[in-house]
């Protein structure tokens, strides 16, 4: 399918990459790093990257403007997005041609063409998966970006979905020069107000005798600790570190009330808990959506359910 997706490439003169909304390096590196691969490969072609600038990675990687105009007679590729409700600039639709480019479980088959490798670790390692088998050239610049995607979904290759060929496209990538450790270093940095909302969540987790665990981020304490809701991810993976804790949320209330819940897993299978709440992802990372306390309280039962089935 790759050859399928360059000879559509090679036919438009406009190409407008879409990512998934409130951006992680996965989905901006995958974005911008098949942007820059284009744009080597295909000097002639007008080649943009639509989507919110996340200030918290503005460091990585800044879109383009992009109007309506720019639409018409246009390809249009979406990356790391596995459902359309969560694509980023919902003028991905005005497009002559879509193309679906991800690695989440294939619920939205969406797109004239849909390339989903559920094996991936990453939108990134399957963007230069595709860069390699088509043998189109890459950039420093574009290798700095899919690097950031790939070590950004594995947790710099901590995670269960990293491969042998995760580990091969990487090493692909570090051929380039760019500066890895600084990179790394960046992804592992955060402010003096994101430390001291971790230490609030270590200090107020709630944590079950199944080992499941949970923590509340009220408004209040958001604005107490000046931080956004994106800047929040940041902490996600800290109740994982705790060896008791076998699957957490963290459940962050919106500006309406509602509540983003951030579901992680060392085992068990987490994603059907969020399908059940208005989301989805992977088997051990997924988000979901919670309208009310009694929601929540469903949410956590269902985690304490999954750890006890997944020790059965």
């Amino acid at each position: 399918m790759f050859e399928e997706i360059l000879n559509h490439i090679t036919q438009y003169d406009t190409i407008i990459i879409h990512r998934h909304m409130k951006p992680d390096p996965d989905a901006l590196g995958s974005q911008m790093g098949l942007k820059a691969i284009l744009a080597h490969n295909f000097p002639n072609k007008r080649i943009l990257a639509t989507g919110y600038d996340e200030p918290s990675l503005a460091w990585l990687a800044q879109m383009d403007q992009v109007s309506e105009a720019d639409y018409e007679g246009a390809l249009v590729i979406v990356t790391d997005t596995a459902n359309q409700p969560r694509i980023d600039d919902k003028r991905y639709q005005l497009g002559d041609f879509l193309i679906k480019i991800d690695h989440h479980p294939n619920e939205d088959v969406y797109g004239d063409i849909s390339y989903v490798d559920t094996e991936a670790s990453s939108a990134s390692e399957i963007i230069t998966d595709f860069a390699r088998a088509t043998q189109l050239t890459l950039t420093n610049q574009a290798a700095y970006f899919l690097y950031a995607g790939i070590i950004g979904d594995t947790g710099r290759f901590l995670y269960p979905a990293t491969t042998a060929k995760t580990l091969e496209m990487a090493s692909f990538l570090r051929q380039f020069d760019f500066d890895f450790a600084r990179l790394t270093r960046q992804m592992d940095t955060f402010s003096l107000k994101i430390a001291k909302l971790q230490a609030y969540v270590f200090d107020h987790l709630e944590v079950d005798q199944t080992g499941a665990a949970r923590v509340f981020i009220s408004q209040d304490v958001l604005k107490r600790y000046q931080v956004t809701d994106a800047e929040s991810s940041a902490i996600v993976g800290s109740p994982g570190k705790i060896d008791t804790v076998q699957a957490w949320g963290i459940f962050v209330q919106q500006a309406d009330g509602h509540y983003r819940v951030r579901l992680r897993s060392k085992s068990a299978v987490i994603n059907t808990i969020a399908m059940r709440h208005d989301g989805g992802g992977h088997p051990l990372a997924s988000g979901a959506n919670s309208y009310s306390m009694a929601e929540n309280e469903a949410i956590f039962q269902e985690l304490k359910e999954a750890i006890q089935m997944d020790k059965a």
